[in-house]
């Protein structure tokens, strides 16, 4: 069995989210439909206001850097960070389209936060990036480090595998069709901090106190089960990462056995795919 590689896995992921950026950044308003909800539940959870300083680890293409920053006001100051320069430009592009010039974009790995300075941030937010780091203890260190004293830090993650089958069928089917051996604990992934109790354990294990988790159902919602593939096809990073695994020219089929269990979402109301978030925060 190969050895995990963690620093070829990071910039595999940096690689894929370059690619992926203009995807991304197309898809926002999908993303800020179906993740909003949850969003506004984790920059409450962290007590963001007027005035706050906040950093946004993994920010993507910043829909949570962006919220933040209309909470935040004049007086505030938002810093989205990510691996992937691409990406950060659509973030800051979609900022100044906003109007919003509170918002700042600093290329950075999330396990190397060390580089920003310590206590300068009031809350550290992160939605969807912290199971993708492949040193979790690190990144939530960094953040730890990064706060003021009585700050707060939030995140979002995907709970389990069964209650997120819009991305866990995917997963499945190219784990099995690229011969991959099921992830190991503590290896990166969609779903690794998921299971009960795993979330917690982490942010005890950072330092971290007062801490809350809640599970939210958000089920993504599309026309059809051929736009959700779409979707995935054209901004799941993960996914691409796998079926490298798969030869090329297998791959098209695999996306058809996709397509396949993605249909067995579709509902006379559309496409409506599984999924549960959890929403944690904590104080440092």
């Amino acid at each position: 069995m190969a050895t995990f590689d963690a620093a070829q896995y990071k910039q595999t992921t940096r690689n894929q989210w370059e690619e992926a950026a203009e995807a991304w950044h197309h898809w926002g308003p999908l993303l800020e439909s179906w993740l909003g909800p949850a969003t506004d539940l984790m920059l409450d959870a962290v007590q963001i206001t007027s005035g706050s300083r906040v950093l946004d680890v993994a920010a993507g293409a910043g829909g949570q850097a962006l919220s933040a920053a209309r909470r935040v006001g004049q007086s505030g100051r938002v810093v989205a960070t990510d691996i992937s320069p691409t990406i950060l430009e659509y973030a800051a592009k979609t900022a100044a389209a906003e109007g919003l010039t509170n918002v700042d974009t600093r290329e950075l790995d999330g396990e190397a936060l060390t580089q920003l300075e310590a206590g300068s941030f009031d809350a550290v937010i992160s939605r969807v990036g912290l199971i993708y780091f492949p040193d979790q203890q690190q990144a939530l260190s960094g953040m730890r480090r990064a706060l003021r004293p009585a700050g707060r830090v939030g995140a979002i993650v995907y709970s389990t595998a069964d209650r997120n089958g819009f991305f866990s069928g995917p997963v499945g089917i190219i784990r099995r069709r690229a011969q991959l051996p099921p992830p190991t604990p503590g290896q990166p992934g969609p779903f690794s901090l998921g299971a009960p109790g795993v979330l917690e354990q982490a942010l005890t294990d950072a330092g971290f106190t007062d801490i809350t988790v809640q599970a939210v159902d958000a089920p993504l919602r599309l026309p059809s089960a051929a736009d959700c593939l779409r979707f995935e096809r054209e901004s799941f990073g993960a996914l691409h990462q796998m079926l490298s695994g798969v030869p090329e020219a297998d791959r098209d089929e695999v996306w058809t056995e996709i397509h396949d269990h993605l249909r067995g979402y579709e509902t006379p109301a559309g496409f409506v795919g599984p999924c549960e978030l959890l929403v944690v925060s904590a104080t440092r």
